[in-house]
């Protein structure tokens, strides 16, 4: 079997893909890279009647999975499509954020993902631009002076850019959830404060701000600038 590389996604694994199968590759001792975590999400997942890919194989350094159809949200659509998979986006969220957290077995609330962050490097090359120039002190003492007194619960994606979400080319329903690395209770604001990033990105410039506040309406979200200055803060951790 020949094996295409993929390069387009940040997990930190390799990644490449064959006759309807990916395979993502890292080395078993890297902490930072757990594709048994990730390959027991998705399955986890995919149990609650969430789109996802279905797991192939599932071992240290090997997560093998079967493709699943359609395309990202980082690929171009046409201009009569994009509020369509806005819609089905934020919809696929609230399906998600509904499920019942007490029946989640993976915690990504502000106990487990400050630490976390705080034992992380940064890269200081790639943070976003309100915050280019920053040193990691500076980036430790906005993130505990900023930390939110409380969490809103959910079942989180935790890494909801537009990359890992694909949609059906024709109705532009969710075909899969992917790169669920982080997925676990955590507050909602993790996913909509990186989505709506995501949506504004420059690198996205076919959403942009009007289709961002479209998904944040068509959740039933007003923003909240604080949770989202936070939950983005994080993700430069990560």
């Amino acid at each position: 079997m020949s094996w295409e590389e993929v390069t387009i996604g940040r997990s930190g694994a390799a990644v490449a893909r064959s006759r309807g199968v990916y395979r993502k590759t890292a080395d078993p001792d890297d902490r930072a890279v757990d594709l048994v975590a990730e390959g027991s999400r998705l399955a986890w997942l995919r149990g609650q009647g969430i789109p996802a890919p279905e797991v192939l194989d599932c071992r240290p350094g090997l997560l093998v999975t079967a493709e699943v159809p359609g395309r990202s949200a980082a690929e171009p659509w046409p201009a009569e499509l994009r509020p369509k998979v806005i819609d089905a986006l934020a919809e696929v969220l609230v399906r998600l954020h509904a499920l019942p957290v007490a029946g989640c077995p993976y915690d990504r609330t502000l106990a487990v993902t400050i630490p976390e962050a705080l034992g992380n490097e940064v890269d200081l090359e790639d943070l976003d631009a309100e915050r280019s120039g920053w040193t990691r002190d500076q980036l430790v003492a906005e993130l505990l002076r900023t930390r939110p007194g409380t969490e809103d619960l959910v079942v989180t994606h935790g890494d909801l850019c537009v990359p890992n979400v694909l949609f059906d080319p024709e109705t532009c329903e969710v075909t899969g959830l992917i790169d669920v690395e982080r997925l676990g209770v955590g507050d909602r604001w993790i996913d909509l404060a990186i989505c709506t990033r995501s949506l504004t990105s420059d690198m996205n410039a076919q959403w942009g701000p009007e289709l961002a506040a479209r998904f944040l309406s068509r959740y039933g979200a007003e923003p909240d600038p604080g949770r989202i200055a936070f939950f983005r803060l994080l993700d430069e951790f990560c």
